[in-house]
């Protein structure tokens, strides 16, 4: 058979081919593939140790070269850090904020050029794909800012003697298990991600690239992208959900999806915390020019805008008594921003159509009042607790348009002093006209007023505060007010107080201002002393309103005149009454005598026929 299958010229040069190829191609690729796997492991364990100075170790089970295929497998790769290494460069104060450690079940390496690498000592590869892979990041602050090092010289250098060029179009990691341990804080924070996968572009090592620094570890792009992220905060308090992270390194943009900050319930909230009570939902979150890898080293944040979008802030104010020993300065923006350990510089926030609502519970009232500022959109200029930029630049302006109480347009600016002692701002603004029985829903539970009429025309006011005192003016124009004073029943429902409604509407409140046609308004000074336990939204609201009063003619001596009038009011009213409980009294004793005196009278005409 196998004769008659060569007695034809073009089959016996066929085989004699085949036969050629697989002695000179197949042989020798099966050899290089048995006897080359030990070298190539020996080659990257050695090019790991020089360019990491010895801090990290890799270890793998298997390695496989096949030539013809282009391709490598490795397998049950472990990367870890050399604790006596490292102890030993923190010692030196060299040791990187940074610790890695890496598994991977399988790693291909594809459409690669052996022979390339063999006799030209450059490495192009494809493709790399890392399967299952679990990485470990534990973070230390060993230093603040790149260390100096004896050893200047780039990673192409160090490996310059035995490569000459590193290449990869692409590396894929794909369903990544995540783990970041902070140490950096008191204690230590651990978070834990799944469902993320990364793709690194364009890595390149060469005499050209070695400091190029519109690469990120050598990649022309990294993008990250993270799913269904979820969590709690330390004190357990808060728990938070993340639908979608997007990080790219080329744009610089960080792109992040649905996020929602919830608390736990009210009660078990201020039985846990003195802190106010915050509600966040946003539909997006997106970082600007975002310094990553200062990020990733020192965990200071740089970016030129964070744009946040479409969702709504609720803050609840802590009722909790015992928060009234503490200063709640705390809750000023300029302060928390000094608090914050970690550096951050944004030189410009942008807001869009978000709604901020600010929850209180009245004393008297034991019910929440709500003052909301809804769809409100503008900008915040140079947040940062930076030293460096804040001896350049100092100073916060945020500009805001919103809608008061859903309904009046208000045009808000603050100004923020990062470095006073004192915490100064100021803050001024100016509000359309719109109906106020709008803002009953403050005004009952928090006042114990409810307003039955009236229209602001409008409201201005240029206020400047520490953290102890502000100062300013008010100015409200208004038409056709009028209150009633409220009490609250026993099942806590609202009622009128008659009399104090009438004094209220007759002799305290300005009903208009200007009171007529032509006339000049009115306008308060406003002289605010902050207790120590208001936070800041709540001092914004008294010490408006503490000028807000006098223009609707509820001045103090005013009120202590009316206060007075109707304490003797109410005197002679009590006295009137007592006397008119008295002869009611005397008239029933009367008629009761006189019931009496008829019923022994019938007695007796009852008992003298049995006589």
């Amino acid at each position: 058979m196998a004769l008659k299958f060569l007695k034809h010229k073009w089959q016996r040069i066929s085989t004699i081919v085949l036969l050629v190829w697989v002695v000179l191609v197949l042989i020798p690729a099966v050899l290089i593939n048995r006897y080359w796997s030990p070298i190539l492991a020996d080659k990257v364990k050695s090019e790991l140790l020089a360019s990491t100075d010895s801090l990290y170790k890799v270890d793998f089970t298997n390695a496989e070269l096949h030539v013809l295929q282009g391709k490598i497998v490795i397998y049950d790769i472990k990367l870890r850090p050399d604790t006596a290494i490292y102890n030993r460069k923190k010692k030196q104060g060299l040791a990187p904020n940074n610790l890695y450690e890496l598994q991977v079940k399988k790693l291909v390496v594809s459409h690669i050029h052996p022979f390339t690498l063999y006799f030209k000592n450059k490495l192009n590869i494809g493709r790399i794909t890392l399967s299952a892979p679990s990485l470990q990041v534990s973070y230390h602050i060993n230093h603040t800012k790149d260390t100096v090092v004896k050893d200047r010289r780039t990673l192409w250098q160090k490996i310059s003697k035995s490569l000459k060029l590193i290449h990869v179009n692409e590396i894929f990691l794909n369903d990544v298990k995540f783990k970041y341990k902070d140490y950096s804080g008191e204690k230590l924070a651990v978070s834990e991600l799944k469902e993320m996968n990364l793709k690194a572009t364009d890595l390149l090592i060469d005499s050209a690239t070695q400091t190029d620094r519109s690469r990120l570890l050598y990649c022309s792009d990294i993008t990250t992208e993270l799913y269904n992220y979820s969590g709690k905060s330390a004190n357990g308090l808060y728990t938070y959900t993340v639908k979608s992270v997007k990080l790219s390194t080329k744009t610089s943009k960080l792109n992040v999806q649905d996020i929602v900050l919830l608390p736990v319930k009210p009660s078990n909230f201020f039985d846990n915390s003195k802190a106010d009570r915050f509600t966040l939902r946003l539909d997006s979150l997106q970082l600007n020019k975002f310094d990553f890898l200062t990020y990733h080293k020192y965990h200071t944040l740089n970016a030129s805008n964070l744009l946040l979008s479409n969702g709504t802030l609720s803050v609840y104010s802590n009722p909790n008594g015992a928060i009234k020993k503490t200063d709640r300065v705390i809750t000023f923006p300029h302060v928390a921003i000094k608090k914050i350990k970690a550096a951050f510089n944004i030189d410009t926030l942008t807001v869009k159509h978000v709604n901020v609502l600010y929850n209180e519970v009245g004393k008297k009232s034991n019910k929440t009042g709500t003052i909301s500022f809804n769809n409100t959109t503008g900008r915040f200029i140079n947040i940062t607790n930076n030293k460096d930029s804040l001896k350049k630049h100092n100073i916060t302006t945020v500009n805001l348009t919103t809608l008061f109480m859903g309904r009046g347009k208000l045009d808000l600016s603050f100004v923020f002093n990062l470095t006073n002692p004192d915490n100064s701002y100021s803050y001024k603004g100016h509000l359309g006209a719109f109906d106020l029985p709008r803002v009953n829903q403050a005004t009952m539970p928090l006042a114990m007023v409810k307003i039955t009429s009236g229209k602001v025309n409008s409201l201005d006011f240029d206020l400047q505060a520490t953290n102890k005192i502000t100062k300013g003016r008010v100015s409200l124009l208004y038409n056709n007010l009028n209150v009633n004073l409220l009490r609250t029943d026993k099942d806590s429902s609202y009622s009128k107080k008659t009399l104090a409604s009438m004094f209220a509407n007759s002799l305290v409140i300005s009903h208009d201002n200007p009171d007529k046609p032509g006339e000049t308004p009115r306008s308060s000074a406003v002289l605010y002393t902050r207790p120590s336990n208001s936070p800041f939204f709540k001092t914004l609201w008294q010490a408006l309103l503490s000028g807000i009063k006098p223009c609707a003619g509820l001045g103090a001596v005013k009120e202590k005149q009316v206060r007075a009038k109707m304490s003797d009011h109410e005197k002679k009213t009590q006295q009137r009454d007592v006397k008119k409980a008295e002869r009611k009294r005397k008239r029933a004793e009367r008629k009761l005598n006189r019931q009496h005196k008829k019923l022994a009278k019938q007695r007796k005409q009852l008992a003298e026929p049995n006589n």
